[in-house]
């Protein structure tokens, strides 16, 4: 490829993301932010994890909006969302979810969740009766882990004192690695925990998930093709933990992503959004062995 063939793809890239919508919906009451792009083709939702936000996702949705319609909420809770003095339980998510795609209009669609997100959409999928959710993936996801390690300690730390070092030192854990932390992730990070309510919606998710009875016999309800995948230097959720996951699921394959911590879709999302691609279209024919 020469480099004004590259720097093209660049430079549409840049604009598709520039490009992306931030609208607001009201769900059960509630004034719920989500950013939404591209016009054609399935609908692809997005969950983030705890404490994050819709624009986690800002450099895959590029990607996914050249042939998918995506949407990217902020969950309740989180971000820009409403923020309701409730028990932030899975079961109380899941209701969320399906409550959020009705409003919308939504009855047929791919979700793909990381970390707290992606034991949402598992919850979702196990949970749903008809066929409105036809495939998931499903990045580095919570739900069989049952201790604490110093990444999540450091995480939540952060989170009730958001203070820059702090921050950054959470993020820098969770890369497995010393990589460096843009200065938009801190500042974000800072932001959506210094709003009302927000530590209130955090520490009750951390509280509810953690005593929430593990997910491993929901998932041999979920029979729609599912990718996991997950970060070979994941210390918040190590890779240990995949085993609960694929070996549970009837119809899974799983990715091991070399280099990249909990949040491979940030860490490299050239090579999560192949990844992803790949197996939304039908041509993922490996699925990788658990070698942790």
């Amino acid at each position: 490829m020469s480099f004004s063939e590259e720097l093209g793809l660049i430079l549409i890239g840049l604009a598709k993301t520039m490009a992306v919508k931030e609208h607001y919906v009201i769900v059960d009451g509630n004034k719920i932010r989500y950013l939404e792009e591209g016009d054609d083709g399935t609908h692809v939702v997005l969950i983030h994890g705890l404490g994050s936000q819709a624009e986690r996702w800002q450099q895959v949705i590029p990607h996914l909006s050249r042939n998918h319609r995506v949407i990217a909420p902020d969950l309740i809770g989180f971000g820009r969302s409403d923020k309701p003095q409730v028990d932030y339980t899975p079961k109380y998510f899941v209701k969320f979810v399906f409550d959020f795609l009705e409003e919308l209009g939504i009855s047929k669609t791919i979700m793909i969740g990381s970390s707290l997100g992606g034991q949402i959409v598992a919850e979702s999928a196990a949970a749903s009766e008809n066929d409105t959710i036809q495939k998931i993936i499903l990045v580095s996801p919570t739900g069989t882990m049952r201790t604490t390690n110093p990444t999540l300690d450091a995480y939540i730390m952060a989170a009730l004192y958001p203070q820059h070092d702090l921050i950054k030192t959470a993020y820098q854990m969770m890369a497995g690695s010393k990589k460096d932390v843009e200065e938009s992730t801190i500042k974000r990070f800072h932001s959506g925990m210094s709003q009302p309510n927000a530590k209130m919606s955090f520490l009750s998710s951390v509280i509810s998930f953690k005593h929430w009875p593990a997910i491993t016999d929901r998932l041999q309800l979920i029979s729609i093709p599912t990718l996991v995948i997950w970060g070979r230097d994941d210390t918040m959720i190590p890779i240990n933990h995949a085993n609960d996951y694929v070996s549970n699921l009837k119809d899974c394959k799983f990715v091991v992503m070399e280099g990249c911590g909990h949040r491979p879709h940030v860490e490299d999302p050239e090579k999560f959004s192949e990844i992803m691609l790949k197996f939304l279209d039908n041509k993922m024919q490996i699925a990788q062995q658990i070698t942790a």
